[in-house]
């Protein structure tokens, strides 16, 4: 039965579990032995339009918030939305980003005592060495959280850069392995330029489309578009673990499109995965709808060796 058919169309908008995705069209560590000791278990987040409840994974879905704990705002005096006038001296609410429950991702290691990931931000501009948006992170009790969760609508910005507002989005965590694209070891992408382009010219596809992933995700690589830029803990001063990545682009074509969103016209058992092209019908589904600068993304990094977990970000579009 092709990918498309008319029942996984009716249930496609309530899939929250992980989803079906082609193999690897060949064994990467075989034709490459160079990347052996370099793949990654990853967890790709799917986000999908939609709306997801406190009580559930999701980006740009409401947070589980505890009532005795204000919501966080921002007052840095040198935020501000492009081209606009000044925001002024009144705060800023921050917005619900990402929210993860360690029953949805078990690759996510969570502090001892801990269960679910919350990420907010200031949607605006902020005058750093980032500029961009102006996140918090927090690592919470589920259980002791609903206990005292808070009733009705946080506050909302009374300004933001519509970059940095995510539509609401359920995930679907799916585990998968992937390899180094900008973090390849040093000088292993020089050495090895001329065999992916030979792959792509006998087979089809080429290392980077089937073997990298640059879409929102929990751990593996980050997404970079950019050189990497991994931060060291201020703590220890050893390099951070990356933690996730909410990016500015999802699949919506290639290996990593899962099955049930090809096209009615495509079948995994002639179509090639490389090859794969989404239905149309669900394409504007696909994603938070954050522009992140251009093709972007904001990556987040923990040292788990530190008390408290401490964590920074990166930003590169």
């Amino acid at each position: 039965m092709p990918p498309g058919n008319a029942q996984q169309d009716t249930t496609r908008d309530q899939l929250t579990g992980p989803r079906p995705l082609a193999p690897f069209p060949c064994d990467v560590e075989a034709v490459f032995p160079e990347l052996i000791g370099t793949a990654r278990d990853v967890t790709l987040l799917y986000p999908r339009a939609g709306q997801p409840g406190p009580g559930e994974s999701s980006i740009g879905g409401p947070l589980l918030w505890p009532t005795d704990e204000p919501w966080p705002m921002c007052a840095e005096p040198g935020h501000y939305k492009p081209l606009d006038p000044p925001v002024g001296p009144e705060p800023v609410a921050m917005v619900p980003v990402v929210q993860l429950y360690a029953r949805d991702v078990p690759g996510l290691v969570f502090p001892a005592g801990a269960d679910l990931l919350q990420i907010l931000w200031c949607p605006l501009v902020h005058e750093d060495d980032q500029y961009a948006a102006n996140p918090r992170l927090r690592w919470r009790n589920a259980a002791l959280t609903a206990a005292g969760a808070m009733a009705g609508e946080p506050p909302r910005p009374h300004t933001a850069d519509e970059d940095y507002l995510p539509r609401p989005c359920t995930v679907s965590p799916t585990p998968a392995v992937e390899y180094p694209n900008w973090d390849l070891p040093e000088g292993l992408g020089e050495l090895l330029g001329q065999r992916f382009e030979a792959q792509k010219e006998e087979k089809g596809y080429d290392y980077f489309e089937v073997a990298t992933t640059q879409q929102s995700k929990v751990g593996g690589y980050p997404g970079w578009t950019q050189q990497p830029d991994w931060p060291d803990c201020a703590g220890c001063g050893t390099r951070m673990e990356h933690l996730l990545s909410v990016t500015a682009t999802e699949p919506g074509m290639g290996r990593w499109l899962p099955l049930d969103d090809w096209a009615s016209s495509q079948d995994e058992t002639v179509t090639p995965c490389w090859m794969a092209e989404a239905d149309p019908a669900a394409l504007d589904a696909f994603g938070h709808d954050m522009a992140l600068g251009d093709l972007g993304g904001m990556y987040f990094f923990v040292c788990r060796g530190c008390p408290d977990t401490p964590y920074t970000h990166r930003y590169d579009c």
